[in-house]
């Protein structure tokens, strides 16, 4: 068959090298390149590859100026290479790592045309089952979930921490609030404030290890529960960050309003989203993976007070942080 052109559409649409690339995230080819393994055969033995396809690959990934080869057939790393390394700062190794939590939903995406004509999650029908019980279904899997999790909120701490007056709140639910991570800075940022995770078993124990570490297990807590029964009630603050967007209207409008009982007529609920700058311009890369993996969808602040409306609740505040913003809501 005639090979595609390298211009134009073809250049987007190709799959060969994007998936090439997460193979060798997958084996951690950087890696033992960085660590001395060079030739094809030598990287086979230490991946469990089949030398000849391997060095195959990595042919390909040295067109795609991914890896250099030398003339004694030996593979080093170029700047894209390094960006495969596991300790490299932008994490991108883990998120195409097709054996991991994220890798392994991307992959769904070859059930877009399912989910386009019928609006529902790709991922089940690739895998299944859905999403969240693939998780649930290997341990290991859920706690590098929790992992990669915890990293995308380190990473947006830096600007939800300033954003909101977070101490005046007294005692925070961080609801689905996985490793601990935002609750964390939180009580690091704010001495008087104490919280509580409310989260699924395994990611209550990675809370636990997380607030202990940081020193702050006399003010954190974790909670075992789901947030489609019943929460504690009484806090002052319930905390929403990046959960609305891995649900469907009917299921965010439910999360939203087990808060809001929660809450009751005094407390708040915290939403947390990647909004865009404008409030309105969400990332339609992100809008697409939630459909696929979740059936669900990115949404704008005019979005968020429709579902707040819908769980007995009125928006009282937006506090941008960047191109995320802290949505306050409150009993309506």
């Amino acid at each position: 068959m005639a090979e595609g052109g390298d211009q134009g559409i073809w250049a987007i649409a190709d799959l060969v090298t994007p998936m090439a690339v997460r193979v060798a995230a997958t084996l951690r080819v950087a890696d033992h390149v960085a660590d001395g393994v060079r030739t094809a055969r030598e990287l086979a033995g230490v991946t469990g590859a089949d030398a000849g396809v391997l060095e195959r690959v990595l042919r390909h990934l040295v067109t795609a100026e991914v890896f250099s080869q030398d003339a004694r057939g030996r593979y080093g790393l170029l700047p894209r290479g390094e960006e495969l390394r596991e300790n490299h700062p932008s994490g991108v190794r883990r998120r195409l790592d097709v054996e991991a939590p994220l890798g392994r939903a991307d992959l769904a995406f070859v059930a877009l045309l399912h989910s386009v004509r019928t609006g529902e999650a790709a991922f089940p029908r690739q895998y299944g089952r859905s999403f969240w019980d693939d998780l649930r279904a290997d341990p290991e899997r859920a706690a590098d979930y929790n992992a990669e999790m915890g990293a995308d909120v380190a990473a947006w701490a830096k600007a939800v921490v300033p954003a909101f007056d977070w101490g005046a709140l007294g005692r925070i639910v961080d609801v689905g609030g996985g490793n601990g991570t935002l609750l964390a800075a939180l009580l690091a940022a704010y001495p008087r404030l104490r919280g509580t995770v409310f989260d699924q078993p395994e990611a209550v124990r990675a809370a636990r290890a997380t607030l202990s570490a940081a020193g702050l297990a006399d003010r954190g807590d974790a909670v075992a529960g789901d947030f489609f029964g019943a929460l504690p009630a009484g806090a002052d603050g319930y905390v929403l960050s990046a959960i609305l967007h891995d649900w469907d209207d009917d299921a965010a409008r439910t999360i939203l309003r087990r808060c809001a009982e929660a809450a009751g007529t005094h407390g708040r609920v915290m939403v947390v989203e990647r909004v865009g700058a404008d409030g309105e311009s969400v990332h339609t890369g992100m809008d697409l993976r939630m459909l696929v993996y979740f059936g669900a969808r990115e949404r704008g602040v005019a979005e968020l007070t429709d579902l707040a409306g819908g769980a007995g609740l009125r928006v009282a505040g937006v506090h941008q942080a960047g191109d995320l913003a802290v949505v306050e809501m409150v009993a309506a």
